[in-house]
């Protein structure tokens, strides 16, 4: 179903904002390990050349070899979150834009920040937050839908998200986590349209900060027509990516980096039965799903109090109620180890014990 636009609802809203020090994080999707030395020391190397200009050709020609394309058809970008900011921009003859949601907030965001009236195209719970292209207007001529989508993690099949490609419409596929995905027996990331040159007018952003715990080196890039990447790239300052940051998305889009990203995949399905499997068992909480990516969506009751009560007692979970298409009793849990995932589930069936 389709939504009018409630101006006072917090898009700005992210999970960085519910964590404190000390707190276990549960609010933040980015992935806390050790970081690789294939990844480090270019990294680290490119610190000693901080007095040049970013250079981007070698990251660009490695993440087009990544997907099959030409280096024509990707735009590198200081994270995802800056491509939204660009198709805003640039895309400003825009009549109808229509964001899918629930999904990041961001995209929505930047397209009211650039004067855009957006419509809001409401996925259902009811329907597993499914996505159901002929809910999209046909009018629409700019679209934005998450695949894997956050908050819910669902994963959408690749064929009814390319469904909404027709003449004359942008379609924006954000798949900043498409790179936590994994079905067995599929090689590579179930569901994504990265490499897909035959869908008109289809934009792909890709993050590479929440596998390898780059958040706060900024590094994503756009996949497209080159024509559309070209007028992005007008809305873009000058030098937008540090060199460290193409370092890392030099090192990202190797073939080693690849498969270590599908192992990590695989051990975070593991990881994510069995949070799934732990949450079946508390009372009164319902998960959205399947879900497929590296958090889980919740409903239950009183959720703004548990959470709350969560924080007192040492975790830090993300809201649900910025969202659009959730509401108050929603929250958000980002998949940890077991022996974590264990202990939340504790205080969590501890903390709603004491609430009967």
């Amino acid at each position: 179903m389709t939504s009018s636009v409630d101006l006072s609802d917090g898009l700005h809203h992210h999970g960085d904002a519910e964590v404190a020090p000390g707190l276990v994080d549960l609010a933040v999707n980015v992935r806390r390990q050790p970081m690789p030395a294939w990844l480090a020391e270019p990294i680290q190397a490119a610190l000693t050349e901080l007095a040049a200009y970013p250079r981007d050709a070698e990251a660009t020609a490695a993440v087009a070899s990544r997907h099959g394309r030409d280096p024509a058809e990707v735009l590198l970008t200081a994270g995802a979150a800056q491509a939204f900011v660009l198709i805003a921009q640039a895309l400003r003859h825009a009549r109808r834009p229509v964001v899918v949601h629930p999904q990041f907030t961001e995209p929505e965001a930047a397209l009211r920040n650039a004067g855009h009236v957006v419509e809001r195209v409401l996925l259902r719970e009811a329907d597993g937050f499914r996505l159901d292209p002929a809910l999209v207007p046909a009018e629409a001529d700019l679209v934005f839908v998450g695949n894997p989508t956050n908050p819910t993690s669902v994963l959408h099949p690749a064929a009814d998200v390319a469904a909404l490609a027709r003449p004359g419409r942008v379609l924006v596929v954000d798949e900043a986590f498409a790179d936590t995905t994994y079905r067995p027996g599929v090689a590579g990331e179930p569901e994504s349209l990265a490499a897909r040159r035959d869908v008109p007018g289809l934009l792909v952003l890709r993050s590479l900060t929440k596998t390898w715990g780059l958040a706060g080196l900024r590094i994503g890039y756009a996949l497209g027509p080159a024509e559309l990447l070209a007028r992005l790239a007008t809305a873009q300052p000058l030098w937008a990516v540090s060199t460290p940051a193409l370092a890392a998305a030099t090192a990202c889009a190797s073939p080693v980096a690849v498969a270590a990203e599908r192992v990590i995949a695989a051990d975070l399905a593991a990881e994510r039965a069995h949070l799934v499997a732990g949450l079946a068992g508390v009372p009164d909480v319902t998960v959205a799903g399947p879900a497929a990516s590296a958090f889980v969506a919740v409903r239950l009751a009183g959720a703004g109090q548990v959470r709350l009560e969560l924080r007192r007692r040492g975790y830090a979970v993300r809201r649900g109620d910025t969202f659009p298409g959730l509401g108050a009793d929603w929250l958000r849990i980002a998949v940890r180890d077991t022996a974590t995932t264990d202990a939340f589930l504790a205080t969590l069936t501890d903390v709603l014990k004491e609430r009967q």
